[in-house]
């Protein structure tokens, strides 16, 4: 059994006393039942802290479009440690690449370092699809001209085995095909001077003065021959807002949240400005074809989208969690209303098996804390957890997003908060459904 800390057994105690609950079947959204009985099963949560300070530990980005942080066999979590959470970092400082074995006491293995980080997103981790055991990816930075670049490393082999660097164009990966093959890319310089917490702070930028520069967008990467296209320019998004959006031509423009669907067959991502003044006058999403072709403006809706199987997503609008559908361009569905989901415009994540859907909101009294809804998705029955406290971080570029993250059997959340200590710690939710 896993030595903790004596305030640590105390949190995981009071987590786990609060955390069985019956489950409840709702029947107001198109799509998931018709029914409004009561169910006789329990739908237990548990909560346990798996890494404690004096270091900090978090894995960053949520855990949408295959983001998990357990390789094939569930064996390891990735996890990234610091000295450090009340400034962003600098150029020089680097965060330890751990491999956390659950089978061995959570275990931490240090494994390599990363100077491309922000508390927000991480490093981009994502276990390579097409060898999920062994392989994951990481951004990292040259410190002998701040160039970013991506790593693929191999566990087994404990070495990076190939780095994809592009000298004219040094950007990082922000989303890995769901099936593997491929990665999209974006330019983290770029956004550490527009929207720094996702960006890696002083990274070398191409692109300065430029509002919307030709040779910078979303960038297309091949995984085997390292091959890159420019999928998207910021003059084509410029050019095409320009009717929609004036202020598009007027206001540096940024990309976030670049999203492949489940099929790898449409792309979704943001086009953004005025950030840092909160204006936020350009907010505009747009899904394109990995090919290239079909770049198509959308409305905007809020949180952080999730795909859903085919061609919808989930987000958010005014009190209502929504289904959106790509091709019709309009709401679809809703899922769950104010009284299961008090906020919306949180972090949101579909399980593997695509049964489940975990969405989050965020109390922002005293120390704040992080709740968790988790929906069944054949009938809507859904279940919340107890919180868990992001120990004051509840702004900024060191803000503790709530950000839940799937295993890959579909019954484990991986999520951040803060210790009784108050450092930055890793946390398990895990769920059993008992007849």
């Amino acid at each position: 059994m896993r030595r903790i800390s004596r305030n640590s057994i105390g949190f995981v105690k009071r987590r786990i006393m609060a955390a069985s609950v019956a489950i409840i079947i709702i029947s107001i959204f198109a799509g998931f039942g018709n029914t409004s009985q009561v169910l006789a099963e329990e739908f237990k949560l548990e909560v346990e802290q798996i890494t404690e300070g004096p270091n900090h530990h978090f894995f960053g980005y949520i855990g949408h479009v295959g983001t998990i942080p357990w390789n094939a066999s569930g064996r390891y979590i990735l996890s990234l440690e610091t000295g450090f959470h009340d400034h962003m970092p600098a150029p020089t400082d680097a965060a330890n690449i751990l491999l956390i074995d659950t089978e061995n006491d959570y275990k931490q293995i240090e494994v390599d370092e990363t100077r491309a980080w922000n508390f927000q997103q991480g490093t981009m981790f994502y276990w390579n699809p097409e060898k999920p055991e062994t392989q994951f990816f990481f951004n990292d930075r040259d410190t002998t001209n701040n160039h970013v670049f991506t790593v693929l490393y191999d566990i087994e082999k404990r070495k990076r085995i190939k780095e994809y660097r592009y000298p004219d164009t040094p950007f990082g990966n922000s989303g890995v095909a769901q099936n593997g093959g491929k990665f999209l890319g974006i330019n983290y310089a770029r956004l550490a001077r527009l929207r720094p917490v996702t960006g890696y702070p002083e990274a070398y930028d191409w692109t300065v003065g430029e509002q919307a520069p030709d040779d910078d967008g979303v960038f297309i990467v091949d995984v085997k021959t390292g091959e890159k296209r420019l999928l998207v320019s910021f003059k084509e998004l410029a050019d095409d807002l320009e009717l929609l959006n004036p202020a598009a031509g007027e206001h540096p423009l940024f990309i976030n949240h670049t999203l492949w669907n489940r099929t790898d067959d449409l792309i979704y991502f943001y086009v953004r400005a005025q950030y840092l003044t909160r204006k936020k006058s350009v907010n505009n999403p747009y899904t394109i074809r990995p090919d290239g072709t079909g770049l198509t403006h959308h409305k905007y809706y809020g949180g952080h989208p999730e795909w859903l199987p085919g061609d919808k997503i989930i987000g958010s609008h005014g009190d209502d969690q929504i289904i959106y559908s790509i091709p019709e361009k309009k709401i679809v569905g809703k899922i769950g209303n104010p009284e299961i989901l008090p906020k919306t415009g949180g972090d949101t994540a579909l399980s593997p098996d695509e049964k489940w859907i975990a969405v989050s909101w965020k109390e922002g009294k005293g120390a704040g804390m992080s709740y968790y809804v988790i929906f069944r998705r054949s009938d809507m029955a859904y279940v919340h957890s107890p919180g868990i406290s992001r120990g004051g971080r509840l702004e900024g570029e060191l803000r503790v997003d709530p950000a839940p993250r799937w295993n890959r059997t579909s019954d484990k959340l991986l999520v951040p908060g803060a210790a009784d200590d108050g450092t930055r710690q890793l946390f398990i939710i895990t769920m059993t459904v008992e007849d």
